[in-house]
């Protein structure tokens, strides 16, 4: 299948004492502390010189066609980023990507199908009333699953190569790369899943504040769905992080100008709302896994999050007061130390 990455790697010098990281509710889980005796990893590859590729097209044997972009050395150690709902790769910010590079990461984030520059299903049609039969539990047609979209992840790192890689995922971006270490964990070296869920109704729910923002018609233009976007993200981002309105207009700007695509946004809707409970499966899993969740997530709540964690074994729960549901400029460093901490035990 091409290149295979050991379980063990030297590229991160640890010591065997265990760090408390405190969580909200007073329990702590245990991280591995870089030894001071040892070369950082940023001290390998400054941020500014992180090598970035151009946006590329993997081809699938499905037909499904995946855009994405890599960051950092291929020689190191492979990480997929994998994002959520709606969101194109350009929703993890080049600056966290290029700091997962310099701390020894081959980073590679992508356009899960029905977002961004990567294949549009445009002849699979969700109706709405579908979407709010099934958000009420009922049987719907179900254009592809979660597992499918897990299949295009494994595609794409076929496409390159990597037999096993590193996997963080955010939101439901974390229901897919649970869904991959599921069904492959020899493929998974590590998981890192932030403010994502089990697939179980009774955790991780949305607030009800935001169902009117997540069921309204899509924008008819731009300026709208700059605006709109503006509105939402107030309700779902981190109050202790804030991230300025004229970077939010300028991602959301961005997302447009890549290729937004609505109805797109409706079935990975479907896909998340009928995704099956994946907590007694996850009992399974014996790689490394750290799960990143925010005291103050709307979108999914931190139930969600210690789900994860208590259904894994040896899972790091690592809760995060003050953090929403976005990625902030101010926990850059959190994500970065959470992911590494996943890898290092690998």
């Amino acid at each position: 299948m091409g290149r295979r990455y050991p379980r063990h790697t030297s590229l991160m010098c640890i010591t065997t004492t265990s760090v408390p990281v405190p969580t909200i509710d007073g329990m702590t889980g245990t991280s591995e502390s870089a030894n001071p005796d040892c070369a950082s990893p940023e001290s390998r590859t400054p941020v500014a010189d992180v090598a970035v590729s151009e946006e590329q097209v993997a081809s699938l044997p499905s037909g499904i066609d995946i855009c994405y972009q890599t960051f950092g050395d291929p020689d190191d150690r492979p990480l997929l980023l994998v994002m959520g709902l709606g969101g194109p790769m350009t929703w993890w910010p080049p600056e966290l990507c290029r700091r997962l590079a310099a701390a020894g990461f081959h980073v590679i984030r992508y356009d899960n199908r029905d977002t961004g520059r990567s294949t549009r299903l445009s002849h699979l049609r969700v109706r709405r009333t579908d979407l709010v039969k099934a958000f009420l539990g009922g049987s719907v047609p179900v254009p592809y699953s979660l597992r499918d979209m897990a299949d295009d992840a494994f595609g794409l790192l076929d496409h390159l190569g990597i037999d096993a890689a590193h996997l963080a995922g955010v939101s439901m971006g974390g229901m897919i790369v649970q869904t991959m270490a599921i069904d492959h964990p020899e493929r998974v070296l590590s998981m890192t899943s932030i403010m994502s869920t089990t697939g179980s109704r009774t955790k991780g729910f949305q607030h009800p504040v935001l169902l009117p923002g997540l069921l309204r018609r899509g924008a008819r233009t731009k300026e709208q769905y700059v605006e709109g976007t503006v509105v939402f993200q107030k309700l779902i981002a981190s109050p202790a992080y804030p991230t300025p309105d004229d970077k939010v207009r300028a991602r959301a700007e961005e997302t447009w100008e890549r290729g937004l695509n609505f109805p797109g946004v409706m079935r990975h809707m479907i896909a998340v709302v009928t995704q099956p409970d994946r907590t007694p499966a996850l009992s399974s899993l014996r790689m490394p896994v750290t799960v990143v969740h925010g005291t103050k997530d709307k979108m999914v709540h931190v139930s969600g999050g210690r789900a994860t964690a208590k259904a894994v074994p040896g899972a790091e729960l690592r809760l995060v007061p003050g953090m929403g549901h976005d990625i902030p400029e101010g926990l850059f460093d959190t994500f970065v130390d959470a992911i590494s901490s996943s890898a290092a035990r690998a």
